[in-house]
């Protein structure tokens, strides 16, 4: 079950509505007193969804949704009714942004969305939403009767928005932008991957680490052993020249003790 529909069973159809469209946002701005310091950004998510009541007559209602951090559940926050939203602001006709506000009777949201496909889709929608609700409520108050004169419910305008959203052709364009949509969480599943990756590596990066460190170990070991045997040698080859030396001082005692005793014989006889 995706995120969409974990917000519709979990906040909407208990109190009987139907969610149309859901966007993550984040504030453009950080509401926050001048005198306090600039602490670190709210463990939470934000979604703002459009919701229609099951119930006749139908209500239109736009709900702030959030969901805190090592908490499985969702949270109804704040919910105003669609005749309470008095502008839609796209910020950027020209091209496609994930800016847009929204401007109630007693508050202004200021939102950036999760990516600008998120945003169209969410725009679309609710302005389609709102024509289809203006429409009905119009056609609904007509059947009151000729006599009794009403106001018109006063549309919610929206300014700043690209023609593609409020065009014939909104259909084949939600459709592009659910795809966009669908590629952007795809994108953003793999850039969550790749940021768990450096602890895998940090972990190869250990484990070769110790790899390293074990050859180094036998290599020292082996070098070690060789350094011994050559050791082993040299003393061997120092015993053995010392044998050899005391050999060749007793042979050169030998001769010169021979030497002397001849030298002795020649002396007698000469005398």
């Amino acid at each position: 079950m995706n995120v969409h529909s974990t917000i519709n069973k979990e906040v909407f159809v208990p109190h009987d509505e139907r969610m149309l469209v859901a966007v993550e946002v984040w504030r453009r701005k950080r509401k926050r007193m001048s005198f306090l310091p600039a602490g670190p950004k709210g463990n939470y998510a934000t979604f703002i969804c459009l919701s229609v009541t099951n119930t006749r007559p139908h209500q239109l209602l736009i709900t702030k949704v959030k969901k805190f951090g090592g908490v499985s559940s969702f949270t109804r926050r704040s919910q105003w009714t669609v005749e309470q939203l008095r502008q839609v602001n796209g910020i950027n006709p020209n091209k496609d942004s994930p800016e847009f506000d929204l401007i109630f009777d007693n508050t202004v949201d200021q939102w950036v969305a999760s990516s600008s496909a998120e945003k169209c889709i969410f725009v679309q929608i609710l302005y389609h939403a709102c024509q289809t609700y203006s429409e009905g409520k119009t056609g609904t108050l007509g059947k009151v009767g000729k006599r009794k004169s009403y106001v018109l419910p006063k549309q919610t305008e929206f300014i700043n928005c690209q023609s593609k959203l409020t065009g014939d052709a909104s259909t084949v364009n939600l459709v592009i932008y659910r795809c966009k949509a669908f590629l952007n969480r795809i994108k953003n599943v793999m850039v969550a991957k790749q940021r768990r990756t450096p602890g895998n590596q940090s972990m190869h990066r250990k484990y070769r680490s110790l790899q390293v460190f074990q050859k180094m170990n036998m290599a020292l070991g082996e070098r070690g052993e060789r350094l011994t045997r050559a050791e082993d040698k040299t003393i061997e080859l120092m015993h053995t020249a010392q044998q050899f030396a005391d050999t060749a001082h007793k042979v050169t005692l030998t001769y010169r003790c021979f030497y002397n005793t001849q030298l002795f014989h020649m002396n007698f006889f000469l005398c």
